[in-house]
C-alpha cells in the first residue's frame, strides 16, 4: 500500500512579495529549497498561517541567500507580503518505508534565515513555536 508522507516543510515562512502578473509559483531562495530538499517545479502545498488559505502551486529558483518567498500569479491573491505561511511537499511511499520516515523540518526567522532543521517532530516540542 502507497502512503503519502510529508517529506519537508518550510515553518513559518515570510511572503516577501506578491506578483499577480507573473505565471503561477512560488519563487524560493535557492538555501531554503535545498535545505527542504526541494526541485525546480515539485508541487508544494501553501498553508497561509496569517488568513487560513491553502492552495497548490510549484516551485521556481530564487536567488541564494535573499530569504526571498514570492507568491506569483493567481496565487498572490492568496497570500501577500508579510504574510506567515509554511511550505508543503509530500511523497508518495510504500507503508514499509513510511514507518521510519523522517520529514525535513525547516524553521526560519522572520527574514526568512534558517534558525532550525529538525527531522522529527518530538524535537521541536518546547521550542516556544
Amino acid at each position: 500500500m502507497q502512503r503519502i508522507m510529508l517529506k519537508s516543510k518550510i515553518h513559518r515562512a515570510t511572503v516577501t512579495d506578491a506578483n499577480v502578473d507573473y505565471e503561477g509559483s512560488i519563487t524560493l531562495d535557492e538555501d531554503l529549497m535545498e535545505t527542504a530538499g526541494l526541485l525546480p517545479f515539485e508541487q508544494v502545498h501553501i498553508y497561509n498561517i496569517t488568513n487560513g488559505q491553502r492552495f497548490q502551486t510549484y516551485v521556481i529558483r530564487g536567488e541564494r541567500g535573499m530569504g526571498e518567498v514570492c507568491i506569483n500569479g493567481a496565487a498572490a491573491h492568496l497570500a501577500k507580503k508579510g504574510h506567515i505561511i509554511i511550505i508543503a511537499s509530500y511523497v508518495s511511499m510504500e507503508e514499509a518505508e513510511a514507518i521510519n520516515h523522517q520529514p525535513i523540518l525547516v524553521y526560519v526567522d522572520e527574514k526568512n534565515k534558517i534558525k532550525a532543521i529538525k527531522n522529527d517532530y518530538s524535537a521541536v516540542i518546547g521550542m516556544g513555536r
